[in-house]
């Protein structure tokens, strides 16, 4: 069978396109992605980059409150994210959100997939997409929304210790027991590094943020709060030169090289290492079938429209944007493409 709709992906973007498509009875599929340790590693689990996030603020419709009797009537008790009953947080979650998209689309009919999409030929129509698992889907419209994943240095020793203290998600792994009450440090100056400081310094003992330049790229309030922050200390003009440790114990430090004097360095003692430099659109399976901007995001070609230079391919999200890259510009343009997609498919007469 031919599915009228396929959406590949299941950030904010991909669920608020199921829910519009879904809407409009077109009974899209949502390929949410595997559960492997591949993925986990790179930070593409199913429901994207904001389930590895904490307390969402600037989500509308979420203010301050406990949500935790709300979510427990909304969502199947297997799928509620764990708050802590003695202190819940005081807002949405990133991984609540993103079970309450999830939801809201399965109650309009969406359907899920979960699996990942390795390959797509967009030569042919209906398009034709094959998954991990061995399976082939075609389908009549596409809807990209596969969202970009976090950056790491590319360091020799970087590689050797993932998952041995180099880790590139601070809400994945910081309270693991390896990194409690124990200084670590975060890489990068823009609001994720800040980001993942701050949610640090809940269990670790200090916290370093190795900057390389004397000016962080982060919004004002984003870089107020991390150095206003006790725990916090920021390594200006710094870059990371190696990380340290063994394979009994994983990382036990890292050595930074100052940007103004290469000649000087200094060694930190930390149990982990957090990169927060960046992303990558996650675009390999489309194997440069779509245009791309020199980044690697793909490219909208029409001004207002989620269009690809694929007629009845659609991109959504942060794989397509790589200047605001918040939930709600995510979600807003998983809007348009579902809107896109059903009257696309209208105008071409798929019923």
């Amino acid at each position: 069978m031919t599915e009228r709709v396929v959406i590949i992906g299941s950030g904010p973007a991909g669920w608020t396109a199921a829910i519009y498509t879904a809407r409009a009875e077109l009974n899209p599929l949502v390929i949410e992605g595997a559960v492997t340790e591949e993925n986990r590693l790179k930070g593409t689990l199913p429901l994207g980059q904001l389930a590895l996030t904490t307390e969402v603020e600037n989500y509308p419709g979420f203010p301050a409150g406990d949500l935790t009797a709300y979510l427990q009537s909304a969502l199947e008790a297997s799928r509620v994210p764990y708050r802590d009953p003695e202190n819940p947080p005081e807002t949405i979650t990133g991984p609540e959100l993103m079970e309450l998209m999830r939801q809201q689309a399965l109650n309009f009919g969406a359907r899920t997939l979960t699996d990942d999409v390795v390959q797509a030929d967009l030569s042919q129509h209906p398009f034709v997409l094959k998954t991990l698992g061995g399976q082939e889907i075609t389908a009549l419209a596409l809807i990209v929304a596969t969202g970009a994943r976090a950056n790491y240095l590319g360091l020799e020793s970087e590689e050797r210790f993932k998952n041995k203290g180099v880790s590139a998600c601070a809400v994945c792994d910081g309270a693991l027991p390896r990194f409690r009450n124990k200084p670590l440090v975060v890489v990068g100056g823009g609001d994720s590094a800040m980001e993942e400081s701050l949610f640090l310094t809940k269990f670790a003992s200090k916290v370093y943020i190795v900057h390389r330049r004397d000016k962080l790229r982060a919004s004002r309030i984003m870089a107020e709060r991390a150095l206003g922050h006790p725990k916090i200390e920021v390594k200006w003009n710094s870059v990371i030169d190696e990380i340290l440790g063994d394979d009994e114990q994983g990382v036990t430090g890292v050595r930074i090289r100052s940007t103004v004097d290469p000649d000087r360095t200094e060694v930190l003692e930390v149990a982990g290492y957090f990169a927060a430099i960046g992303h990558t659109p996650n675009t390999d399976f489309l194997k440069g079938q779509l245009e791309m901007n020199e980044k690697g995001y793909i490219k909208w070609t029409r001004p207002g429209r989620t269009y690809t230079s694929v007629e009845g391919v659609f991109a959504a999200g942060d794989v397509a944007d790589d200047y605001y890259r918040q939930a709600i510009t995510a979600a807003g343009t998983g809007c348009m493409a579902g809107l896109d997609a059903e009257r696309w498919l209208a105008a071409k007469g798929f019923e």
